[in-house]
């Protein structure tokens, strides 16, 4: 890793104009390396190289593009190691997430876009009586799947090897050539991840990354009228912001927007099974992630049992440095943030919640650390059980009837993933079906990896995920002739 990172612009490597600033390890608070400034005239020069590779790469052979993205699995898998060390000492991962989640799932999305699909298909001929459009007859149609053009990819600090990996391989495999504005706070990884890509042989300007923390690099990333798309991973608030520049240039988007996650659990349900599941809340990214279970709608018969034994699961938790084999709960991303969820944490004490366990800081001498935090007794038209938190942090709720836990998880501005957990496989399939967001998980918060990704309401527009992506990275074009 060079200490002064550069950025990537039309297939070059670019001393940034605003020079560098540090990236700092959540779990040591020490500098990891220093990430490049970039200005918006340099911002604008990677979305002119890639609207200058737009025409030669969507030309290519999609074979020959799936040949680039396999390699660049392979050369990602082969350097797994130096990748996950840098992940986690960008994001406060733990070992195995940064290694498992982070860069072998960025590796295993590359490699899943390297296989070719047809981009066309066959729509039912169409009788046409005689009138005005000529003689009757028969018409037949192909719809043809085609690139958008040039692509922003705005990622997420969660997960910069993930949420990269799911723009740039779909993307590139349709034929789109991408500009990447990685978070500030973890950049370092997606320039790794160009120079895999650029190892691989991806053409100069197809792939290009721009990074900076100054509103304006993301804005430059964003307005640009050689811009055709936007792809961004974030919170609702910036989203909309994006989604108004979008609007004015009537550009594609697809928003990946913030979550507030009910998980329904009935009076039938397998109570350890749930905990389970929900308690990845805590461990998994510290909670920094848009799916996570956070708002969890208990039935009355089993709210209490709910509520005790995800107590004692937070407690069992591990809180600490993440490169340690027994942590399960590493730090948030930064000090500010670490700031934002424990005043959420105040602030549902003085809505009235019961803060069960957590709600102090660790005692732990350097990192951003939030200990896992359970709030009970909770309202839904709390603070706390309407926003996004984005930390380890679960409000529990209570309910009465199977009507009222499916209007609770409706009342919300959001609609990511929902969860329900019931022993009647057939009343959690009849719930899921009821609530008003992108994904239900039904007694699991496993992914499907091919399953459309994406939210109702303010979580946000679009799908990805599997061949959706295609779809969302794409146009659809007709071509109609007479049979």
């Amino acid at each position: 890793m060079s200490a002064q990172q550069r950025l990537f612009v039309g297939g070059a490597w670019t001393e940034p104009d605003g020079g560098h600033y540090d990236v700092v390890d959540p779990a040591t608070e020490e500098a990891v390396g220093r990430a490049p400034e970039a200005s918006r005239e340099q911002v604008y020069a990677a979305c002119a190289a890639a609207r200058e590779a737009f025409g030669p790469w969507s030309r290519t052979a999609p074979e020959e593009r799936a040949a680039v993205l396999a390699r660049a699995a392979e050369i990602i898998r082969d350097r797994a190691g130096a990748y996950a060390a840098l992940a986690q000492a960008e994001t406060g991962a733990t070992t195995a997430t940064a290694r498992g989640m982070q860069v072998g799932v960025a590796a295993a999305r590359f490699r899943r876009y390297a296989r070719v699909e047809p981009a066309e298909w066959a729509i039912p001929p169409q009788i046409n009586e005689a009138g005005p459009m000529g003689r009757a007859g028969v018409m037949g149609a192909l719809a043809i799947r085609q690139p958008v053009g040039v692509v922003t990819c705005v990622t997420s600090y969660n997960n910069p090897w993930a949420n990269a990996a799911g723009k740039v391989a779909p993307a590139l495999a349709m034929g789109d050539t991408v500009v990447v504005k990685p978070a500030p706070q973890d950049p370092l990884s997606v320039y790794r991840m160009a120079e895999a890509l650029e190892a691989a042989g991806v053409p100069p300007g197809v792939v290009n990354v721009v990074s900076g923390r100054a509103v304006a690099v993301g804005e430059a990333a964003v307005d640009s009228p050689d811009v055709d798309m936007v792809s961004f991973t974030g919170s609702t608030a910036v989203g909309r912001r994006i989604a108004e520049v979008c609007g004015r240039g009537m550009k594609r988007q697809l928003m990946e927007l913030g979550g507030k996650g009910a998980a329904l659990v009935l009076d039938d349900a397998d109570l350890a099974s749930a905990v389970a599941g929900i308690g990845t809340t805590f461990s998994f990214y510290s909670g920094q992630i848009c799916t996570a279970p956070t708002r969890v709608l208990a039935q009355r018969g089993v709210y209490e049992r709910v509520v005790e034994q995800l107590a004692a699961y937070a407690r069992r938790l591990k809180v600490g440095d993440p490169r340690d084999r027994d942590t399960v709960v590493g730090p948030v991303i930064s000090a500010a943030h670490r700031e934002r969820v424990e005043a959420y944490v105040e602030l549902g004490r003085k809505e009235g919640a019961v803060v069960v366990t957590g709600g102090e800081r660790p005692r732990l001498d350097r990192g951003f650390y939030v200990a896992p935090t359970l709030l009970a007794d909770c309202t839904n038209d709390m603070r706390v059980a309407r926003e996004e938190i984005f930390g380890p942090v679960v409000v529990v709720v209570p309910f009465d009837d199977e009507e009222e836990g499916i209007a609770l998880a409706n009342d919300s501005d959001y609609g990511l993933i929902d969860y329900v957990w019931s022993a009647d496989v057939a009343r959690a399939f009849r719930v899921a079906r009821r609530l008003r967001a992108g994904g239900v998980g039904v007694n699991t918060v496993g992914r499907n990896m091919e399953a459309p990704f994406g939210g109702f309401g303010a979580s946000g527009v679009g799908r990805d995920c599997g061949s959706y992506a295609l779809h969302a990275y794409g146009e659809v074009q007709a071509l109609v002739w007479p049979g």
